[in-house]
């Protein structure tokens, strides 16, 4: 039986939450809840953690989280509020000795060498990150030593990739999963999916997209993220949910044994 950790780093939507110049009430809460950086996620199983992506806030949300050591980086997909902080993980590289390994589709990967050029250089400047890219074929993966189910779901006509390890799931970013992905979210004690805000998003769930895909697949628990402030304040939507839903907030921890 494995022990499964999910910590949440991060849960709020691409502007994150409080957004730049916004004073509605949400953006203004008093609530900690409604405080949310990127979307972003530790898993860990006995021992082993992988970071699920690394977006702008990634150096805020590791000092917060006290993260000394990661095994390995998942990357969802290429958008930049999930990749534009690899830089940082410069500083385990200096702590842990050793390159870090990241892996993600295709395109993701292509997207990442592109922005990190200068990583990847012949002549590489002291104390560029120490990287290692992988490409995920087919939808297994192991990652810094986890062994991971890989879900393919579409964010608008992009490709984007959900991660299982037993019981666990972690989706974002979606708008459309076919029905043969589904049926590899069924038997979960805990469903992570996204949920942008309340009304109708073109690539992106909304709330009632995200409660009818987990009432179609039935976890026993599930957490919302990837959240806007235009999903209104953490207690006003828990009005909104069912019992075994609710929305993550940043620093949560999840665990499960598995």
């Amino acid at each position: 039986m494995a022990s499964i950790e999910l910590r949440f780093l991060g849960t709020g939507t691409s502007q994150g939450v409080p957004v730049v110049a916004c004073t509605c009430s949400v953006c203004r809460s008093s609530d900690p809840r409604d405080a949310r950086l990127r979307s972003s996620a530790l898993l860990s199983v006995d021992g082993a953690t992988v970071l699920i992506d690394a977006g702008p806030d990634l150096r805020q949300q590791l000092l917060r989280a006290g993260t000394d050591s990661i095994d390995a980086v998942v990357l969802t997909h290429e958008h930049m509020d999930h990749v534009s902080g690899i830089d940082d993980l410069r500083a385990l590289n200096f702590h842990l000795q050793r390159h870090m390994d990241i892996f993600g589709n295709a395109a993701t990967i292509s997207s990442v060498r592109r922005m990190y050029h200068y990583a990847f250089a012949e002549q590489r400047y002291p104390g560029v990150p120490d990287l290692r890219l992988h490409e995920i074929v087919g939808d297994r993966v192991n990652a810094g030593g986890i062994d991971l189910e890989v879900i393919t779901v579409l964010h608008g006509e992009m490709p984007v990739l959900g991660f299982r390890h037993g019981a666990v799931a972690y989706i974002t970013d979606a708008k459309y999963i076919t029905a043969s992905e589904l049926d590899r979210l069924r038997g979960l004690d805990v469903l992570v999916v996204n949920a942008l805000r309340i009304k109708e998003h073109p690539t992106h769930f909304n709330l009632s997209e995200a409660l009818a895909v987990i009432a179609e697949v039935a976890p026993r628990k599930a957490y919302l993220t990837h959240i806007s402030h235009l999903m209104g304040t953490t207690a006003d939507a828990a009005q909104l949910l069912p019992a075994n839903v609710e929305l993550a907030y940043d620093g949560q921890v999840i665990r499960v044994e598995s």
